[in-house]
């Protein structure tokens, strides 16, 4: 009973120091390579999601966008009047990278498929997840994850 216990409040105190106090404009992103916060727009409706990142010239270097669905699902995309290379992070209803896109040309209109059980898709900057090391299986932290996340926000 006393290593049940002892396990349980381990598990406890474990999950308490990953839960960090979040905002809807940054992006935390943890892994092997160590993490990097992104500051980000948030495209969390169907009008904001089409628009996504068409016709921006420049994105700051640890900038970028938070496609956020009502639920999970297939993610595509493409790159019409996209004018910047992205990398596209997909990511699952507990904040797993499931699938990355490396340096998707801009105007393109070959279709992205992130596969299925995708809530969300971190867009930054094409080439930046090589040249950090973020791979799947990294984590998201953001409060759209919710608090049965790998990475939960403290409320």
């Amino acid at each position: 009973m006393k290593i049940v216990l002892s396990a349980l409040i381990l598990a406890v105190t474990v999950t308490g120091a990953n839960a960090a106090a979040c905002s809807d404009d940054i992006v935390k992103v943890v892994g092997d390579f160590g993490q990097a916060s992104f500051k980000v727009d948030l495209a969390d409706d169907d009008q904001k999601r089409a628009q996504g990142l068409m016709f921006v010239e420049s994105m700051p270097t640890l900038g970028g966008m938070l496609f956020v669905y009502e639920q999970p699902r297939r993610a595509t995309f493409w790159m019409r009047n996209t004018l910047i290379p992205l990398d596209m992070l997909f990511v699952s209803p507990t904040g797993v990278v499931t699938q990355i896109h490396q340096n998707a040309i801009p105007g393109d209109e070959t279709v992205i498929d992130g596969g299925d059980g995708v809530l969300a898709v971190l867009e930054i900057n094409g080439g930046l997840s090589k040249r950090l090391g973020i791979t799947a299986g990294a984590m998201i932290q953001h409060p759209s994850f919710g608090p049965d996340s790998v990475l939960p926000c403290a409320n």
